[in-house]
């Protein structure tokens, strides 16, 4: 029995941010319905570049793991009664949608409580479902630019930069998940559901968190720092070695002394003896700990220093993906795709003392007539929702 094992969740879903989350409640043995348009589904099954037969890509495959497919036509009077039907059945509803779309499909709490006053509704949109923005169409990198990231990624006299990936749309997409647990357990202590609402924008802004703290109450606005370095911490950046960058995070005055030890320099401990005279004179020091650091490889310092100062080496993503160490961690789960035998996918970050579920995503609509009989639907129905273009 897998944690979620018996929750059901219906997610009017497409591309990123909500078929990430879903994906994490699937992993863990929640029943999760994707319910698609009839035409073509979500569009990331469209996505290339790399594609799996029909309406199914590698990109849909990377979020939609050990998930369900309806195709259903949500507008249409009787793809509303399937609808109703499935949510009297279900725990939760998540759709990630312009904040504009909730209410006019119909697929708010209130709009559906007649079926199930216990369905949690958990909304996930670029700008939430009331102000000025709600129908506003929003994505990550549009959010990374207006929360700031940009502001702050990159070196200070470059141009902003954003984050390599759609770190927003991933934050979300969990936040919503979260959200939407949390919804279920209260509806299940009191019989009432609710709505919950997410955006990708007000995720951006949480995520700035102790600099925005900082800018808040004393007016402090974190600027770039060279090297990818930690704003006020340091050493705490990239440092050029014999053959590449090492990352190097003395967090603490612990790190600091034992880093210094190792390069064979503890005279730094006194020169620099605690974090504002670091602070204070971090380009020379970053001049000193170069000149240490290209002294030997990239590795031979990783073999000196793992497991006494938090270091790490800086890789591009085919070296991070043939880590031997991420190999050790189980990191690649091999799914039984049938256009694609031995379709791998980065493995879920959770590890339990059973095995997660191993299904490669759905065909679009691979489920529809199973979930139609067991929704009470009988064959010679079927074919007339078919023919009337409902499924």
């Amino acid at each position: 029995m897998l944690p979620l094992a018996g929750v059901r969740i219906l997610a009017v879903e497409v591309y990123g941010a909500g078929p990430f989350g879903t994906a994490h409640l699937a992993d863990l043995g929640a029943e999760v319905i994707k319910i698609e348009p009839r035409a073509g589904g979500d569009v990331s099954r469209s996505v290339g570049p790399y594609f799996l037969g029909q309406d199914d890509s590698v990109f849909f495959q990377s979020l939609n793991r050990n998930k369900k497919s309806l195709a259903l036509d949500l507008k249409h009077p009787k793809g509303r009664e399937v609808l109703e039907k499935l949510a009297a059945t279900a725990d939760g509803l998540l759709s990630n949608l312009r904040g504009d779309q909730p209410e006019k499909l119909r697929i708010r709490h209130a709009d559906l409580a007649g079926a199930n006053p216990k369905l949690v509704c958990a909304h996930l949109s670029a700008y939430g479902r009331d102000g000025s923005r709600k129908s506003w169409p929003g994505y990550d990198y549009l959010m990374q630019g207006e929360a700031g990231f940009l502001g702050l990624s990159g070196e200070p006299d470059g141009p902003p930069a954003r984050m390599g990936l759609s770190i927003v749309d991933y934050s979300t997409g969990t936040t919503c998940a979260l959200a939407l647990l949390a919804g279920i357990l209260e509806a299940r202590r009191t019989g009432r559901g609710r709505d919950l609402d997410v955006s990708l924008y007000d995720v951006a802004l949480h995520l700035l968190n102790y600099p925005a703290a900082w800018y808040l109450n004393d007016g402090l606005v974190t600027e770039r720092v060279a090297r990818a370095a930690h704003p006020f911490i340091v050493p705490s950046q990239l440092y050029r070695t014999k053959d590449g960058w090492i990352f190097i995070m003395a967090q603490t005055q612990r790190f600091w002394e034992v880093l210094a030890d190792a390069l064979g320099r503890g005279d730094l401990k006194a020169q620099y003896p605690d974090f504002a005279a670091r602070r204070a004179h971090r380009d020379a020091l970053t001049r000193i700990l170069d000149a240490e650091f290209s002294k030997q490889t990239t590795q031979a310092w990783l073999e000196k220093l793992r497991g006494t100062v938090p270091c790490a080496p800086v890789y591009d993503l085919a070296q991070a993906l043939e880590n031997p160490y991420f190999l050790e961690r189980g990191g690649v789960q091999v799914l039984d795709h049938p256009d694609k035998p031995g379709l791998k996918l980065v493995a879920s970050p959770f590890r339990l003392d059973e095995p997660l579920p191993a299904k490669p995503a759905p065909k679009l609509g691979e489920h529809t007539e199973a979930l139609l009989a067991e929704l009470g639907y009988g064959e010679a129905e079927i074919t007339r929702l078919k023919q009337e273009k409902v499924v």
